[in-house]
């Protein structure tokens, strides 16, 4: 009797792993087979915070400002179009790549110091694959410091990419609301939750100032009381101001300082693990708290963000239960 009514609920059991099993393998195929095409690396911006690393902003802004100057070099009677010069740059710095061609060269570079972590060493390694999906295969990609900022290379490849696609659609009319809601769902899908478990909300920061960055190459106070980089002389394109990364990465490139919206299998397996850092944001807690935060949301909040802030490590750490804010936090580092 008890066998008789066991076997069918120990078949069903079998069947439904077995199943899910194939689900998962054949999800892991396709987005292996996605990742040349459509992805970059997505990175670790918890593991080893603590670490003395030099900033690399001149490093950076002279990459890009050189760019400029071999695109303004080779123009030589092409027609006057911002477009056509922005598209230019694009191909210089981005491309079509599953890894841009800055993000490539700073990740390789001896002129940008990288944080002690490798492709396998971050905090999700050991984590299941159905929780990290195409990281599991590929790993992270390196973080670095621009800006006083701990940023991911993954963003310098959205900054330019992604950037130029936000710049190309508002340039055929797109309304903002129109223009995040595209963003959302890219990273919704191909370029983010889909494929990483990871909804980024610092990648649909970079992509908005890469946007800012295309606009501002021949416009005036896109980046607030300046004037263009570039402007149009006898038909040609002359350099006016230095770019500088400063006008566009603050602390909401950083993904612990404004945290992804995870799927629910990483995140149960992220925020303990995010607790075992506690004790680095108890000896060095201004190093996982903006002073900006307010600011920075009320900027940004409108691109597409996922309120996701529960993660941040005040709200895990504080002994308190997660009350404080970040103000309070601050008010213990001063």
């Amino acid at each position: 009797m008890v066998v008789r009514w066991l076997l069918p609920l120990l078949v069903h059991k079998t069947v439904y792993y077995v199943v899910m099993c194939i689900r998962r393998l054949l999800l892991l195929l396709l987005l292996i087979g996605l990742v040349p095409h459509v992805l970059a690396y997505e990175s670790d911006q918890y593991s080893n915070r603590p670490a003395i690393v030099s900033d690399s902003t001149m490093v950076m802004d002279r990459k890009v400002n050189d760019a400029l100057a071999l695109v303004i070099k080779d123009w030589g009677e092409k027609r006057r179009s911002n477009k056509a010069f922005a598209r230019a740059i694009y191909f210089e710095l981005g491309g079509l790549h599953w890894a841009d061609k800055i993000e490539r060269w700073a990740a390789k570079t001896d002129l940008v110091e990288k944080y002690p972590q490798t492709r396998r060493q971050s905090i999700y390694q050991g984590m299941p694959i159905w929780a990290t999906r195409v990281n599991f295969v590929f790993g992270v990609g390196r973080s670095f410091k621009v800006n006083e900022v701990m940023v991911g290379s993954d963003k310098f490849g959205h900054f330019f990419s992604q950037g130029f696609k936000y710049y190309k659609r508002e340039l055929k009319g797109w309304d903002a609301q129109r223009l995040y809601a595209r963003a959302a769902f890219a990273e919704r899908w191909l370029w983010g939750q889909l494929t990483t478990g990871v909804y980024s909300n610092a990648d649909l920061v970079a992509n908005y100032e890469g946007m800012l960055f295309y606009k501002s190459l021949f416009e005036n106070d896109v980046i607030e009381g300046k004037r263009a980089i570039l402007r149009w002389k006898d038909g040609k394109p002359e350099q006016i101001r230095q770019f500088t990364w400063a006008d566009h990465i603050n602390d909401y490139w950083d993904e612990v300082l404004n945290p992804s919206f995870n799927v629910a299998s990483l995140d149960k397996r992220l925020r303990p693990r995010i607790r075992k850092l506690c004790g680095d944001y108890e000896t060095r807690p201004e190093l996982y708290v903006s002073e900006d935060d307010e600011l920075l949301w009320e900027r940004y909040y409108a691109i597409g963000m996922k309120d996701n802030r529960r993660n941040l490590f005040l709200n895990i750490c504080d002994r308190n239960g997660g009350a404080t804010g970040t103000s309070q936090a601050l008010g213990v580092i001063r």
